[in-house]
């Protein structure tokens, strides 16, 4: 029987999803953080839950030739497998992938998963960070405790002087009520905007000299109003910022705002979306999913000739995602409608089915109408991969074979990892 504060000697075995690391005691599983598959450590067990333990490094005996010094707090969020050499967090998170879809899907995958990797320095092009006690950074795993986001290096040097920046103009105003601010940039950051989020109302007036900070080409801010609801203020420059994407040789431009969903890998982005539109050929009609700002749809429209028919549910990515469609001349139709209501009233086939469902993946409704649309090829975006391997199961048990799956490392040095799954009918 294990207990809390108990230490014990392990061997580390494999990888769990959510970054901690296999183990067994006596027969018990125990989930270990800050470890190496194939390590021997010494232990502390933090506590214990139903059927499994949960513990945390205390020294390593036996370290791994992948093992690296860490000089930002491990615990701080995206440094979870800040200690794992960078080629082996992907071969890592492959195995995670593989474990999740024998385990939960109940599938063999294909072929092996190559997991595409990027730079680790300043990747974000979005981020969310807290205001506490005068200060701006991330949270520490599991807690709400402040750790210096400039130490992840997640974001730019440039990105970071700006929040500090702006950080101090809010303490002159005695950090006004802000709990929590996001950061959004393009791809180059020629553009930056920073929204902020209060626990009382605030008029935009008292932010105005914020919105004119060095690095900034937006700020806007959360107003509260009644019932609880809350609408969005511009207190300076623009909220949305632009990117162009070079995809097949073809520009394609999308607008986002501050508060719209994104993917947010400024290195691995073109890479990402060239993949997933590369199942759509000319001529081909493609209904995507979960569209938000329209990424996959712009790419699929404009660099592949298809004729899409992009549905987003969100009223901000909604918006972004209608203004990018009236620039391709009727390429992409977007339609503001949420994804369970759109694929209940549709019956006509697409050549290309494209979906990106949130972390929760698809809702029964959702998949049970997408399979219900017999489109020939699928490809399923995911950030989650016990969702995928889950609905994956639901594709394949419906008449749908698992031609392949890839993954692209849109967070480095984190156990997340973005994958791209290809279901042929």
């Amino acid at each position: 029987m294990l207990n809390a504060g108990q230490t014990l000697s392990l061997t580390i075995e494999k990888p769990a999803a959510g970054g901690r690391m296999i183990a067994r005691a006596d027969g018990q599983v125990v989930l270990v953080s800050g470890a190496i598959p194939g390590e021997q450590v010494t232990a502390r067990i933090e506590r214990v839950g139903r059927g499994v333990a949960y513990a945390e490094v205390v020294t390593v005996e036996q370290p791994s030739a992948d093992r690296r010094a860490v000089s930002a707090d491990p615990l701080c969020g995206g440094c979870v497998y800040a200690h794992i050499t960078y080629a082996r967090q992907l071969e890592v998170k492959g195995l995670v992938l593989e474990d999740a879809f024998g385990r939960i899907g109940r599938l063999t995958l294909p072929a092996p998963i190559a997991v595409s990797g990027s730079p680790e320095d300043g990747y974000r092009m979005r981020s969310r960070l807290h205001v506490r006690g005068g200060r701006v950074g991330f949270f520490r795993e599991g807690t709400h405790d402040l750790c210096d986001a400039r130490e992840t290096r997640q974001l730019r040097v440039d990105t970071c002087d700006t929040l500090d920046r702006l950080a101090a103009g809010l303490r002159s105003l005695g950090m006004a009520g802000v709990r929590e601010l996001e950061v959004s940039e393009n791809l180059d950051a020629s553009q930056r905007v920073v929204h902020l989020e209060t626990s009382a109302s605030i008029s935009p007036r008292l932010m105005s000299t914020l919105g004119h900070s060095d690095g900034l080409t937006g700020l806007t801010l959360s107003v509260p109003e009644a019932h609880g609801a809350a609408r969005t203020a511009v207190v300076a420059g623009d909220p949305h910022v632009v990117d162009v994407l070079d995809i097949d040789g073809h520009a394609v431009s999308l607008r986002r705002h501050v508060l719209a969903f994104f993917q947010g890998n400024r290195f691995l982005l073109s890479s990402l979306v060239s993949h997933v539109v590369s199942h759509v050929s000319p001529g081909d009609r493609v209904i995507d999913l979960y569209a938000g700002t329209g990424l996959f749809s712009m790419a699929a429209g404009v660099a592949r000739g298809a004729q899409v028919m992009a549905v987003e549910g969100d009223r901000t990515g909604a918006a972004d995602l209608a203004v990018n469609a009236a620039a391709t001349a009727g390429a992409v139709k977007a339609m503001h409608e949420g994804v369970e209501a759109f694929v209940a009233r549709q019956h006509n086939t697409p050549n290309v089915l494209i979906v990106d469902p949130p972390r929760t993946g698809m809702s029964k409704e959702a998949l049970d109408g997408a399979i219900g649309l017999k489109a020939p090829v699928v490809a399923y975006v995911s950030c989650d991969v016990a969702t995928l391997a889950r609905d994956a199961r639901k594709f394949v048990d419906a008449g749908y074979t698992l031609e392949r799956l890839v993954g692209f490392d849109l967070f480095p040095n984190t156990p997340h990892v973005e994958s791209v799954a290809t279901f042929r009918r």
